[in-house]
């Protein structure tokens, strides 16, 4: 029934178009707004800033758009300048840009966990699907990285991510982040790396966002104590976007699946009654601003369909259609960074351009093997 939806959703999208394996139109927009000639990752939003998150998910997107030679350029730029040359024995720095002096450089060293885990998953399948021993060695090392300096056991909870290699951790309680557990990852990490922590970590996540999940709307944070507590924040909104999309995308068959759409029954309801999808939802259910931007409508559509929502997922795709500025072929006037990630994500596996098998395993319409 899934794919059925899938299907029907992604040809009301593309019916006037026939887009071959390796042209992926808004990829392309995305990199003539958001990319410079060395390659990096602009979010023109934030002072022209890059981050970490904004290079692995364009490596993503270029795998996915069998665009090896911007994977190249923007796996050369974040090691030279994020790993201080060396990614494979240093986590890459979170944030770069422009300091209060003038310069151009790291503004803030620590890493950030979801970008990595991205990087290093991305690097593992564009081994295996471009035949290249460099990334999977350079992938393998990453991952390392992260179970070394980024992976936590906490008492009565299991083993999981913390959100960066330092700041999370104060006595016994953990900060983390929901949306920095992307169980698809984890999974094929696990199938790769059978030697490191990611087979763990899949045990206690539906339990997990489940707690930090009042009322089925994903929060932003958690704090978790030895003791197994979990005290969400206040407040669920772009951070926790990313928790919906996450799930919607995990394949039919993937063992989390279930059990997370269950948990996440608040973000159905409100998006039923309203019509729209909220910006900003508290702990005890109530919407602080009603309306999210663009991104969150595209978020949504696969979780959604996942659920079977048709109708509601359809109002969403109608919604982000309405959006597009065919003058920038991006979503939005202005066009935002954030925006444009989580459509790439959404419509992307949408469209057919990606999607992950229920191991995790990525694959593409260019390499659908």
């Amino acid at each position: 029934m899934r794919r059925c939806i899938v299907i029907a959703l992604a040809f009301a999208f593309t019916a006037d178009t026939v887009i071959s394996a390796q042209e992926w139109p808004l990829w392309r927009s995305y990199a003539a707004r958001f990319l410079d000639d060395q390659v990096r990752v602009i979010d023109r939003d934030a002072g022209d800033r890059t981050t970490s998150e904004g290079q692995a998910y364009a490596m993503f997107f270029s795998l996915v758009a069998n665009d090896r030679s911007r994977f190249d350029r923007l796996l050369a730029w974040s090691e030279r300048n994020l790993a201080g040359g060396d990614l494979g024995s240093r986590l890459p720095s979170w944030l770069w840009g422009r300091a209060p002096d003038g310069e151009w450089r790291v503004l803030d060293a620590n890493s950030a966990s979801d970008a990595d885990v991205w990087m290093a998953y991305t690097l593992l399948e564009a081994g295996d699907a471009w035949g290249e021993p460099r990334y999977r060695q350079l992938g393998g090392a990453l991952a390392a990285r992260i179970a070394e300096q980024e992976v936590a056991h906490i008492p009565n909870v299991g083993v999981t991510l913390t959100p960066g290699a330092r700041g999370f951790q104060k006595d016994e309680t953990y900060r983390l982040n929901p949306s920095y557990l992307t169980p698809q990852l984890f999974a094929r990490l696990a199938e790769l790396l059978p030697e490191g922590p990611w087979r763990e970590m899949a045990p206690s996540l539906p339990a997990l966002i489940e707690k930090s999940a009042p009322r089925g709307f994903a929060m932003d944070w958690m704090d978790v104590d030895s003791a197994g507590r979990v005290r969400p924040s206040e407040l669920g909104s772009y951070d926790a976007i990313r928790v919906y999309l996450w799930v919607g995308l995990l394949h039919a068959d993937a063992r989390e699946r279930e059990p997370l759409l269950r948990v996440l029954s608040g973000m159905t309801g409100a998006v039923r009654s309203s019509g729209t999808v909220p910006e900003k939802v508290r702990t005890d259910g109530r919407i602080d601003s009603a309306k999210g931007p663009v991104g969150f409508s595209a978020a949504l559509i696969p979780f959604l369909t996942a659920l079977g929502e048709q109708d509601l997922a359809s109002a969403q795709l109608s919604r982000v259609r309405a959006e597009l500025d065919a003058s920038t072929g991006l979503f939005g006037k202005p066009a935002k960074y954030y925006d444009q990630n989580l459509a790439l994500f959404a419509l992307g596996s949408l469209e057919g351009y990606f999607w992950f098998d229920a191991h995790g395993r990525l694959r593409t319409r260019w390499k659908p093997d």
